[in-house]
């Protein structure tokens, strides 16, 4: 996009005559709720860039991905394996939400 390496400080200095500004936020965690999952960056970088308006949000960090789990699963779980709700709710987040997979480590234990 541009020719040759650009330091910061002259990256800041030609946003700024392009009416954009850019910020860092001392974010610590940043979730991502998605209908079936949730994206968890940790040790986000969280840069904020104003410009025509509008922010966009610029994030870089470790992702880690979460299953949501709906507690209807993790009552069925429960019940066929004969366990607590919480152990049935960690062992189908270690397998991915399958049901029966969940089941069969339960009862393999």
């Amino acid at each position: 996009m541009f020719p040759g390496k650009i330091n910061p400080r002259q990256m800041k200095k030609m946003m700024k005559q392009l009416g954009m500004e850019m910020e860092e936020l001392p974010a610590r965690e940043v979730v991502i709720k998605l209908e079936d999952r949730e994206i968890v960056i940790e040790n986000p970088t969280v840069n904020v860039i104003r410009a025509m308006g509008q922010k966009t949000y610029q994030i870089a960090g470790e992702e880690r991905e979460l299953v949501a789990v709906p507690e209807e699963d993790v009552r069925l779980v429960a019940e066929q394996a004969g366990v607590s709700p919480d152990e049935a709710r960690e062992a189908l987040k270690k397998t991915g939400g399958d049901l029966a997979e969940a089941i069969m480590l339960l009862t393999r234990e």
